[in-house]
């Protein structure tokens, strides 16, 4: 279950207050009707505003709009978007909230979205939720029709290429884009892939303006962004809160040990510095944050994760066929007490050869993980090689799917 607290770091902007799902008249109600008809405002508006991608990469969103734009310009091929609802991150819970209790702000963002760039043809992709979200399509009267997919229930589904790939009739399984899909996409056309957080923001930026946008986060990084929390004990939330606002007053950090920042392509980082560092896109990733508490043990925490990451793979590529299973057996040595011999230095020089040559980013996100786990936790690792393991409770914190261990 996800309880939402969206009103303790800033007023609310995407999630419908209350934690009610807003239907389409309560939602013109709150926000008003959309105006179309100008691209090049909504364009400028969006340059203005800052707005970068809330998948997890960052990337400013208008420079995106205008890479698909011009290769539609150049190809002379009318350009597809594609709202990213996939939310294959098992710790993350953002994408499937907003969907569920705003989706007709989605859906503003998505059909802005088309505006802008000039598509006639628009999907929402998502694992769970399809019925609710084609009976809120359906309430709408849209200038672009928008057909909802399932996408199969994967780490790797919502990967642009691997979702692109999919909507054209293919396995949802990544390749090394080239050119990438901004260029050629969906049935070889040129296609935009935004996540739907991002598209929400669009749809309030296009109304509120870029100004208002900026009211909020710093002025280098303007802007807010939802957040999952994981806090042994407690319900999995997820907030609200404005870009540079310190982690430690989003995430209780009384008594943990590390942070975990980002996912599991994220980073752990010490609790004590943790609590310190603004919230930023550059390490927010799948928008995951959690505790880690003193008595448990991050480098079984991060073994179990790892194992998961390697068996949901694509397996089309070196590093994910050997490298990534590799270094999760490797893990599983670390997180047993015991002789572990070369165990730490395999892992090390294994991450150096995976890293940077993948067909896509999971084994470079898998490598953050792993180089952060093994610098955080090296006490614990160097207890673990003297045959002790500190922790006093075995409990595991993160969510692993058990059908796919």
């Amino acid at each position: 279950m996800t309880t939402l607290f969206t009103d303790v770091y800033m007023s609310p902007r995407l999630l419908a207050p209350g934690g009610t799902s807003a239907d389409l008249t309560t939602h013109e109600q709150r926000y008003g009707p959309l105006a179309y008809g100008d691209p090049a405002a909504l364009l400028r508006t969006l340059a203005e505003s800052g707005l970068t991608g809330r998948g997890g990469a960052g990337f400013p969103a208008y420079r995106k709009f205008v890479a698909v734009a011009d290769a539609a310009r150049r190809t002379r091929r009318a350009p597809v978007v594609v709202a990213n609802g996939a939310e294959s991150e098992p710790a993350a819970r953002k994408d499937r909230t907003l969907l569920r209790l705003s989706p007709h702000l989605v859906l503003d963002g998505l059909q802005l979205a088309a505006e802008a760039i000039g598509a006639r043809e628009a999907y929402l992709a998502v694992e769970d939720g399809a019925s609710y979200l084609e009976s809120a399509v359906a309430q709408r009267h849209d200038p672009v029709s928008v057909t909802v997919v399932r996408l199969p229930a994967r780490f790797l589904s919502g990967q642009a290429s691997a979702l692109v790939r999919y909507l054209s009739g293919g396995p949802a399984r990544p390749t090394r884009p080239a050119p990438p899909v901004r260029e050629r996409g969906v049935r070889r056309a040129p296609t935009l892939v935004q996540n739907v957080e991002t598209l929400a923001h669009l749809a309030l930026i296009a109304r509120y303006g870029a100004d208002w946008f900026r009211t909020a986060g710093t002025p280098a990084e303007p802007g807010s962004a939802l957040c999952t929390l994981h806090v042994p004990g407690r319900e999995v939330r997820v907030v609200e809160a404005p870009f540079g606002m310190p982690i430690g007053r989003l995430l209780p950090l009384e008594g943990a040990s590390a942070a975990l920042v980002g996912g599991y392509h994220g980073t752990w980082i010490p609790a004590t510095e943790a609590a310190q560092v603004p919230l930023s896109s550059a390490y927010l990733g799948a928008g995951v944050l959690a505790a880690l508490p003193a008595d448990r043990c991050g480098v079984a925490e991060t073994a179990r994760v790892l194992r998961h990451l390697a068996l949901e793979s694509a397996g089309q590529c070196g590093p994910c066929r050997n490298g990534l299973p590799r270094m999760a057996a490797a893990f599983h040595t670390l997180a047993a007490p015991g002789p572990q011999a070369t165990t730490r230095a395999d892992i090390s020089r294994w991450a150096g050869l995976v890293e940077g040559r993948g067909a896509c980013h999971h084994p470079d996100g898998t490598i953050r993980l792993v180089r952060s786990a093994l610098t955080t936790f090296a006490t614990e690792v160097e207890a673990h090689a003297h045959g002790v393991c500190t922790a006093t409770d075995h409990t595991p914190l993160l969510p692993v799917p058990t059908e796919r261990i």
